[in-house]
């Protein structure tokens, strides 16, 4: 089994509920990373839902989580012949610590109309990128490889840009078929934008989180985008765009986060 599908591993527990654990190996500075408590909400959701296709999935980070037990509850909110709706409650020693609205479709659904009013992005071969190093207490690096564009990464090397955007390729280091519980990690793996404008900074916690996934890859590499236009009043928008190598989206994005600069 992949250490991705162990991590997210739960067990049933009474109705509607189940039981896991939160490991240490997809962390962001100490804490398990967004994407990570998004993937196991959405396999909570996922099993109580008959219809598993191109999800949206928005989550409230309440508290700060921590690796260790949690339980989940999940509640069905409306069901029709399109939609499942849920709402899945994420709790550690009593505690609530992120709450997730899910909304699944049914994969029989033909996709008869596709218009895109934007190509997919023009990345930078991946032996011109810059590999975001294994770092102490980011072990979500030693999990995914995450290339960065010269621009992107500069704020790593002292130099910054005029843009709060990062670009690049990403793809687990052991390889695994994507699906939507990995597209929710893959969809906030990648360092906040306003470093590439603003260097290090104290720290970018994420509120709220929303990811809508149109497709799964079948390439074994993504290509990503991830832009922040406005920061103010202590907090910023990330948008991001999931694309596969082949230039079908994958999934777009949207997180608020809270943002402080160093010393602030």
């Amino acid at each position: 089994m992949h250490q991705f599908d162990q991590d997210i591993l739960l067990a049933p527990g009474e109705e509607f509920s189940f039981k896991g654990i939160i490991t240490d190996n997809w962390s962001i500075n100490g804490n398990p990373n967004g994407g990570y408590l998004m993937a196991i909400l959405a396999n909570a959701m996922s099993q109580e839902s008959d219809k598993k296709s191109t999800p949206i999935l928005t989550a409230n980070y309440i508290s700060r989580s921590v690796p260790g037990k949690a339980n989940l509850l999940v509640e069905s909110i409306s069901q029709s012949t399109q939609f499942n709706r849920f709402q899945a409650n994420l709790f550690q020693n009593g505690m609530e610590k992120v709450r997730a609205i899910g909304t699944f479709s049914d994969g029989k659904n033909d996709c008869v109309f596709e218009r895109f009013e934007k190509s997919a992005p023009d990345i930078a071969p991946r032996e011109e990128c810059f590999k975001v190093p294994p770092i102490p207490k980011y072990t979500l690096f030693n999990r995914i490889d995450a290339l960065l564009e010269p621009e992107s990464a500069g704020w790593m090397q002292g130099r910054l840009s005029d843009k709060s955007e990062q670009r690049g390729w990403v793809k687990f280091k052991e390889d695994r078929p994507f699906d939507i519980f990995s597209i929710a990690l893959i969809a906030d793996s990648f360092p906040p934008p306003v470093l590439a404008s603003q260097g290090m900074v104290a720290w970018v916690p994420t509120i709220e989180f929303s990811i809508n996934i149109r497709n799964i890859p079948q390439t074994r590499w993504l290509k990503c985008v991830f832009r922040t236009r406005f920061v103010n009043c202590g907090l910023l928008e990330e948008d991001g765009e999931v694309w596969d190598e082949e230039g079908r989206i994958i999934a777009i994005s949207r997180q608020i986060a809270q943002f402080r600069k160093s010393g602030a």
